[in-house]
Order: structure tokens, then sequence, then C-alpha cells
């Protein structure tokens, strides 16, 4: 098991940006035109309330990113001038198409020292940037502190009369970040393990508005709309091997830093249907009180990593000594797990 003496990457600390503006389990089964019931959005869904954007320039994804890398900032007092790299995790729904967030990061924040890159593997981005950063650093004696910032606002990409994409009418919006330093000492970064499986990479996504399908005067309505384009390869693949997968991903990682399922204190978990949540607490041997679920905030996709945290630490579920698993996974398809002991 890795110990303080030796090289190591840990987490300084972390900022957020939620949009004020909600949306609840009564407007999403309104939205659905009444095929979901405000009961079932609750309780099969698993959605109270979700925040979405409120129209507001603060909410694009970009900006977003900015507003929670200026509160990670404030909470760990760290000077932007010490910053290294800046590795963004903005979506790709931006307010300008091409440009690089990274780089808008830089600039808003003060970073005038570092240098910025988009890394993006949906849901899993958090993860893999984690462990990018943390590889990175452990390779240049010149790279030290590394900011991983970013937003999300998928939730503009669904059609609620669309029933196919009903498990991810929990998509909200948000931003989140995090400063990691090397020889930090504590808050260690121990272990990652990722995967991926681009066998049903087309299955999934907005399938008008690129090369392939160009927006033309006929399709405009669908512009950006998330759908299943093949349910039945995407439901065979995931049925049979994301679990497993994901589970290979979280017993790995734990084996790396030198710990079972056993020693896991608290499930750093993305938002995910109310069945799921529990099997995977049962499967791992953990309690409700070992996690957090995000039932009022929705699904902000990478950002739920930064969320989850933040809501466990405030809660007391995140002390001193405690070994940390943070999972994802993301539409492609990617599932990642690492393991962070606290303090």
């Amino acid at each position: 098991m890795e110990t303080n003496c030796k090289p190591n990457v840990g987490i300084v600390g972390i900022g957020l940006y939620l949009p004020e503006t909600r949306m609840t389990a009564k407007e999403i089964s309104e939205a659905t035109g009444g095929n979901w019931s405000e009961d079932a959005v609750i309780n099969k869904l698993g959605i109270v309330e979700k925040r979405i954007p409120s129209g507001q320039p603060c909410d694009g994804t970009q900006e977003m990113g900015v507003l929670a890398a200026l509160d990670c900032l404030k909470n760990t007092g760290v000077d932007p001038l010490d910053i290294d790299l800046i590795l963004c995790i903005t979506e790709e729904w931006k307010e300008f198409p091409l440009t690089t967030s990274a780089c808008y990061v830089q600039d808003r924040i003060g970073a005038k020292n570092a240098w910025g890159i988009d890394v993006q593997n949906r849901c899993c981005t958090t993860v893999s940037a984690m462990e990018i950063a943390k590889r990175m650093m452990l390779g240049d004696e010149n790279l030290n502190t590394v900011m991983i910032a970013g937003g999300y606002r998928n939730c503009d990409h669904i059609d609620y009369k669309d029933n196919g994409v009903s498990f991810m009418f929990n998509l909200a919006a948000g931003g989140g970040a995090m400063i990691l330093k090397k020889n930090y000492g504590k808050n260690l970064l121990l272990a990652t393990k990722c995967m991926s499986d681009g066998s049903i990479v087309h299955t999934c996504g907005s399938e008008i508005g690129g090369l392939a399908h160009p927006v033309t005067a006929e399709n405009v309505n669908d512009y950006m709309k998330l759908r299943v384009m093949d349910s039945a390869k995407m439901k065979g693949l995931l049925n049979t091997t994301s679990m497993p997968n994901w589970y290979n991903c979280i017993d790995t990682a734990l084996a790396q830093a030198g710990y079972t399922r056993k020693d896991i204190d608290f499930l750093d978990i993305l938002h995910i249907k109310p069945s799921g949540h529990r099997g995977m607490l049962a499967d791992l041997g953990l309690t409700e009180d070992q996690t957090v679920y995000l039932s009022n905030y929705g699904h902000v996709g990478q950002i739920d990593a930064f969320l989850s945290l933040k809501l466990g630490l405030e809660q007391g579920k995140v002390k001193d000594g405690s070994v940390v698993v943070m999972i994802a996974a993301g539409i492609g398809y990617s599932w990642a797990a690492n393991v962070i002991k606290w303090g």
C-alpha cells in the first residue's frame, strides 16, 4: 500500500457550481405527456428534482466550469499562478463549438503559468482525468499542480416524449473542479482502473448534426437530440458485460491500492436508477450511510464525482482515514473506478 513517504498525488480540494433552477419530478412527468407518472419518476428513476440551466450566460458549460474552478481556488487557497496544467472536462456541448475550454478556464481564473488541454470520456471523464493528471505529474518533475475543471448540461438534448431515452431523463447541469498536487501527502489518489468497449459506440448519441447526418430543414427538430440508435445491440452488451466490467474496475483498483471491498468506507457514485444503486451497494456489502444518492440533483454527468464527494464530506460520511471508491460509467462505453485514501 502506498504511504506518504513515496511519490504521491493528493487532492487539495474541490469546487462546485450548480444552477439555481430546478426541474421537479412533477415537471418531468408533465414533459413526458403523462407517460411517466410523478411517482414513477421519483421511485423508478430516482429523481425528486434536478438542476437545469437558467438560460443565463453563467449556465453555459464553459462558464460553469470556470465558476467551479473559482470556487475550488477559494476553498483551497491555491494561487492560480501555481497551477501548471488544466485538464478541462467540459462537455462538447458548449457556448462556442470548436473552441478550447481549458484555455477559457485558464484565462478566466488567471492561471497564466499553466497550459491546458480538453479531455472527454463522457461521464467517466473525471475519474479518467484524475488518472491522467497523476501519471503526468509522477512522470514530469516540472509538473506539480493540476486543476481538473469543467461544466455539463446534456439535459438540453433530452426529448421527454421519447421513452427510449428515459434512462437519461435524469441528465442535469452543473460544474465541478478539483486541484491535485504532487507529494501532497494526504487525500491520496492510490489507484485507478479504466475499461472501455467500443462495440456499441454508435448505439446511443446525437444522430443528427454531425458529418454522418448533417442538419437539414427536414431534420432540424432532431438536431443534437440524444437518441438510442440501436437499442437491441446496446442492451445486449450492457446486460451481459456492464456490471462485470464495473466490478472489475472496482476490484482491480482496490487490489492495486492494497484493499478489498470490505475496506470501502464511502462509495462516490454517479446518479443511476434506485434499483441499480441499491443492487451495487448490496453487492459491495455497503449501506446507504456509506454513499450519497443524488435524487435532489439528477445526473450531472462527470460532475457527479465532485458533487458526491462534497456531499459525503459535508455529511460526515468521508473523514480522515476513509477509503473512498469513486466510480463512473459513460456512453461509449466506458467504466472506471479509483481509490482515494482521505485525510
